[in-house]
């Protein structure tokens, strides 16, 4: 199998429209199989093993039908990189239209986070806000900064304010006020999502299709801690967020806005998936193939690419794929 992806293997570096998460270039990797497409792009300082289940997600997307689709259009959230100035966090706003729910960027500087939450409801005064801190807050911080945010929005939660399972659930008893918390990277980074105890500590789970190793994985995932859930994205291309959309169209519920609208954030793409009154429609994409020439790498970097698929695969991603018995 792995001569079949990296003969189907195709990379592009798609540019962002502004700074999110420190990434102005967006490098994709696509592979073609013989069920559609499927995307690898872990951000590149990551390491083989970590990559693993990137690149089983890309192999399931590539090979496996899609579940049965439970919906046909998915809420999705606006992204609010950290950024400010009214006039920028307006023109971002734009790029989302009707979306009514805000996912906001948040974390070192506490007094340029109450600024832009700020900006954003003079802009959006009925919208719904949830934070993401990416774990950087310790509990007194958490503590502080949750109360502050709480008393000028409509919070709806905050995601991941703390970076372990025990700081959250100590921070639930601390906060002092009614507030929902999500759990992202303590149980997307955890060596086993499931032996993860998210009991006290977490009332939502984030689930990510490519970093949790696809579909099927995820699923497992989300029955086993019986939270509702979120769906969102890594700052994917159309064909992971066309993923990320399958996984949300499979859920048995599904009650809040996804984060699966951050192709909005690029300024370049390789299909077309647009948001429409806050939602977006469920449908496999297939790359423009003018699209993925113009924005093709280096040859230099495509072969780092193919030594990176090369190193994942013998870091845990073949064995994953031969236990699941997907045939290309």
């Amino acid at each position: 199998m792995l001569d079949s992806i990296l003969e189907s293997l195709r990379v592009v570096a798609l540019p962002t429209k502004t700074d999110f998460r420190s990434v102005k270039v967006r490098e994709v990797a696509l592979i073609e199989g013989p069920k559609g497409w499927g995307e690898f792009s872990p951000f590149v300082e990551y390491e083989p093993t970590e990559c693993v289940p990137w690149l089983v997600s890309a192999v399931e997307a590539a090979t496996v039908t899609p579940p049965k689709m439970l919906r046909t259009d998915i809420a999705v959230n606006a992204t609010m990189p950290a950024i400010n100035g009214k006039e920028e966090i307006a023109e971002v706003l734009s790029w989302f239209p009707g979306c009514t729910t805000i996912k906001i960027k948040v974390g070192p500087d506490l007094k340029e986070d109450l600024a832009r939450i700020e900006s954003v409801m003079e802009l959006r005064p009925t919208a719904k806000v949830r934070v993401d801190v990416n774990g950087s807050w310790s509990i007194g911080k958490a503590t502080q900064a949750i109360h502050a945010i709480h008393d000028i929005c409509n919070l709806e939660y905050v995601e991941q304010p703390c970076s372990t399972v025990e700081d959250l659930r100590e921070l639930k008893k601390r906060v002092g006020i009614p507030v929902l918390i999500a759990g992202d990277e303590v149980v997307r980074k955890a060596g086993n999502p499931m032996d993860v105890d998210l009991h006290d500590a977490v009332d939502i789970l984030l689930l990510k299709v490519a970093p949790l190793g696809g579909i099927k994985k995820s699923l497992e995932i989300a029955a086993h801690h019986g939270k509702p859930v979120v769906v969102s994205s890594a700052l994917d291309s159309a064909v992971g967020i066309s993923y990320g959309l399958q996984l949300a169209t499979s859920l048995p519920s599904l009650n809040y806005a996804c984060g699966l609208g951050t192709g909005a954030l690029l300024s370049a793409d390789v299909a077309t998936l647009p948001i429409v009154d806050g939602m977006m429609k469920v449908k496999s994409v297939v790359p423009d193939r003018d699209q993925m020439q113009e924005y093709s790498i280096s040859p230099e970097r495509f072969d780092w690419w193919r030594a990176r698929v090369r190193q994942t695969w013998e870091a845990g991603a073949k064995d994953w794929i031969l236990r699941e018995g997907w045939a290309w």
